[in-house]
């Protein structure tokens, strides 16, 4: 008995599937509602939490993040990132998907749905303000939370980070004008410094973290240790960085979710669209270049999943807080986690369809 104990131990372990990972749909959706109630029935903790920003930027949130990101900038060697800008066709399709193709693709989702199949329910002006919502969020690929779904496939974290920082540099030159060409207006103000301050901070900084404990622990303990021991001490400490910031980011925006229950849907179902199309366009490309698991699942997350921050920090500044343009923002963050969680085990179910691909 205490044989096959041990043996069903070892199988989860060697999964990768324990208790925590098994129904992180479910702590999600916990900590979305705790943040609403949180919002709702003691509104001076937002209130103060609001008061530590720095160019749209929440501190709080950043300090969470870095709890997300750290340990998967500490597993990176850079040795790697080196050999991962040789092999090419990853970046290739990951770059051509995220500024050739979703931002378009989004808005004429958004547009249709918007416009055409919710036009009994929506006003010609409440509609184009959705439209302009769902535009910021698919004008920026993510930048943080990639690196949580990239955890939890799995992914190779320096090919990973190599995706991510090129959408950075991306992002600085074309997220204005295509902006700009999709809402139909030539004076859309991007604010850069939230914009250079959220790649600093979400970025740089815990980078510059992980190198730096990454190369005091290898000296003092070798490297070894490093791989065996002390990585496995931060398990758990990416998913209760996340959970940490949903409730943060809906302690915010519970007023506007419970005062709109049904634009909420109306809204969530093109978003929800867009993000499965994304995903199987970039994972279906990735599986046609023959792209191995560890470099395809993160390629079709990084696309599919959006730079948030960036989205409601420039809704807020063009449109206001309580425009419907922030309002849709807000409700990419609202679908895009449990989205992403079930497009995660999507993949890490379908990870034999890349048997075999070496890169």
């Amino acid at each position: 008995m205490r044989e096959k104990e041990s043996q069903e131990k070892v199988s989860q372990k060697s999964s990768g599937i324990g208790l925590w990972e098994r129904y992180l749909s479910l702590w999600v959706a916990l900590s979305m509602i705790i943040g609403v109630l949180l919002g709702q029935l003691t509104p001076a903790v937002p209130k103060f939490l609001s008061q530590f920003e720095y160019y749209n930027v929440s501190i709080p949130t950043a300090i969470l993040i870095w709890l997300m990101i750290f340990p998967m900038m500490l597993k990176i060697d850079f040795g790697s990132i080196v050999n991962a800008t040789k092999k090419p066709k990853g970046l290739i399709l990951t770059t051509t998907i995220n500024w050739l193709i979703k931002p378009f693709s989004m808005y004429a989702i958004s547009a249709f749905f918007f416009l055409v199949v919710f036009k009994p329910f929506l006003s010609p002006d409440l509609a184009r303000e959705y439209i302009a919502g769902a535009i910021l969020l698919g004008a920026a690929p993510c930048t943080a939370m990639v690196f949580v779904w990239s955890e939890l496939t799995k992914g190779d974290p320096a090919y990973t980070l190599l995706q991510v920082s090129i959408n950075d540099i991306i992002v600085l030159f074309l997220y204005a004008p295509i902006v700009a060409l999709l809402l139909g207006i030539g004076n859309v103000s991007v604010p850069i410094n939230t914009l250079l301050l959220s790649i600093f901070v979400f970025i740089v900084i815990p980078l510059a973290l992980g190198i730096i404990v990454r190369k005091y622990v290898v000296k003092q303990k070798g490297s070894n240790y490093f791989e065996k021991d002390f990585v496995n001490k931060f398990d758990g400490t990416t998913r209760i960085g996340l959970l940490l910031t949903l409730i943060i980011i809906f302690s915010f925006q519970g007023e506007r979710i419970l005062s709109n229950p049904f634009h909420i849907l109306l809204i969530a179902i093109p978003l929800i669209i867009q993000n499965v199309v994304i995903f199987f366009l970039g994972y279906g490309g990735a599986k046609a270049c023959k792209l191995p698991f560890s470099i395809a699942a993160p390629a079709a997350m990084v696309g599919t999943s959006n730079f948030f921050e960036l989205a409601v920090a420039v809704s807020i500044s063009l449109f206001g807080l309580n425009s419907g343009a922030t309002l849709a923002t807000v409700v990419g963050v609202l679908v895009e986690v449990p989205i992403m969680l079930l497009l995660v085990r999507i993949a890490n179910r379908t990870k034999h369809w890349f048997k075999g691909y070496e890169y």
